[in-house]
């Protein structure tokens, strides 16, 4: 499993350039947000549906939703922690005062991830009686959460790159990403890879495939394939296959 995740991630920075039309006027920049933002949007919609239609007295559907928001708050803890350590940085670096908006913004995020952290273990613990109400709280704050980071990703997608790429050549941003690469564990990749890949768009996602095929052994290449499989949708599995096979 290792393998296949490293071999995974050697094309993931390319997988960010390949453009959803075909050849473009101006080609893109490398977007260091774009898979990661699209697969964080992915999970956070997911958990947030299971919060809300929880039936409460079902003692397995809350184990469920427990783990499911428990992984969620885990994945974004994680992208916080790297765009602080990582991205910030670099932008300070070259421009001085770029992240302060978006640093103020991650400390109420952290703020709200402990929250719901306390609103999860509280519906863990709940007894039958007040499993309900718990699982009320737990759904209104999760919501107001997610709403708050699809717009912080917004900003970060379009005012934060827009430093980036003033500053920064392409290469240089790859770097970057490749240091935050350096530092996942394999289980923190395979997360990120289950949310991620159905949330390519069909040319991304080809292209990261067929990039793989070329580069990496036909195990490893089987492995991510079989991830694809799982959970992308059939429209989009059936692109793939005819993209594969062109």
């Amino acid at each position: 499993m290792e393998q296949i995740l490293d071999a995974f991630h050697d094309t993931y920075a390319d997988a960010t350039l390949v453009a959803a039309d075909p050849a473009p006027a101006t080609p893109p920049r490398f977007d260091i947000y774009a898979i990661i933002h699209k697969g964080l949007r992915a999970a956070m919609a997911d958990a947030l549906l299971a919060a809300g239609r929880l039936d409460a007295r079902d003692a397995r559907e809350v184990t469920d939703v427990v783990a499911r928001v428990d992984a969620l708050l885990g994945f974004c803890q994680l992208h916080l922690e790297k765009e602080n350590r990582f991205v910030h940085p670099a932008m300070e670096a070259r421009r001085p005062g770029s992240t302060a908006g978006t640093v103020a913004e991650h400390v109420g995020h952290e703020a709200t991830i402990a929250r719901l952290r306390r609103r999860v273990d509280a519906l863990a613990r709940a007894p039958a009686a007040t499993r309900a109400g718990a699982a009320h709280d737990l759904y209104l704050e999760l919501s107001l959460f997610v709403g708050e980071s699809f717009v912080h990703m917004h900003e970060e997608e379009t005012a934060n790159n827009a430093v980036l790429w003033a500053c920064y050549s392409d290469a240089e941003i790859v770097a970057i990403e490749l240091e935050i690469r350096a530092q996942l564990t394999p289980p923190q990749m395979q997360y990120g890879i289950r949310w991620m890949l159905p949330a390519m768009t069909p040319a991304q996602r080809a292209g990261m495939l067929s990039q793989l095929r070329a580069a990496a052994p036909e195990p490893v290449f089987a492995g991510v394939l079989a991830a694809a499989r799982a959970h992308v949708d059939a429209d989009g599995w059936r692109k793939l296959e005819a993209a594969l096979a062109g």
